[in-house]
């Protein structure tokens, strides 16, 4: 996102929510890997760099890069941890895994796993990089929703408030294609980054622009 043009990626805001939405879990060690595209555990060859100790190891095969993390994780009864890679932040040749990890009562460790997309390419951590997202999610939460499928015209006035935001939508695209001066000064529309309806009302149940997460402390 900060490589995007003028930084442009910011204007999403559901992208920003969601690279806040948690803890990441940074490299202690650069260091590079590569895949032989077998499935040994040995397919996998781990470089750290000089004087340093990777944090990464082969571990299960079949083209996996596997983070051992030093640390136990314990969350409010009824929480699980879920467990990803860092978010909105695509790595060339290699993926991350996702995980979910009842914490309120294991007593065991967890790895984060990475895999090879394709042999023979080498890609690299460096110190500090994230490789890893956690948040907590309430267990139980998703079972307890009870998703249905309406058609949009069976609410009216979202209909309405929709209908209106695609017009909008469809005429400030076409200002910008066009060089229309109006369209290129505002840039982007902002209602949704504000928290506004087409109508100009306020997002009914609150709105965030921003989060602000505690880091993790020492127990005092």
């Amino acid at each position: 996102m900060d490589a995007s043009p003028n930084r442009f990626a910011y204007r999403c805001l559901p992208l920003n929510i969601a690279n806040a939405h948690g803890w990441e879990i940074l490299c202690t060690a650069g260091f590079s890997a590569i895949w032989d595209g077998k499935s040994h555990t040995a397919g996998v060859e781990v470089k750290a760099d000089e004087g340093q100790v990777s944090p990464a190891v082969s571990h299960f095969g079949e083209g996996a890069l596997t983070f051992h993390l030093p640390c136990l994780f314990r969350a409010d009864p009824g929480y699980d941890l879920f467990v990803t890679g860092p978010l909105n932040r695509p790595k060339d040749g290699i993926a991350p895994l996702t995980g979910v990890v009842e914490a309120d009562w294991s007593p065991y460790t967890f790895t984060m796993n990475w895999l090879f997309t394709r042999p023979d390419y080498r890609v690299r951590f460096e110190v500090d990089e994230p490789f890893c997202h956690i948040f907590p999610i309430r267990r139980g939460s998703l079972e307890a929703i009870d998703p249905v499928a309406r058609h949009l015209d069976s609410d009216p006035d979202l209909a309405r408030e929709h209908k209106a935001w695609s017009a909008s939508r469809n005429s400030f695209n076409q200002g910008l294609a066009k060089a229309d001066p109006e369209a290129a000064q505002q840039g982007w529309q902002k209602t949704y980054f504000r928290g506004m309806t087409p109508d100009g009302e306020k997002a009914p149940n609150g709105h965030r622009s921003k989060l602000r997460l505690k880091p993790f402390r020492p127990e005092t």
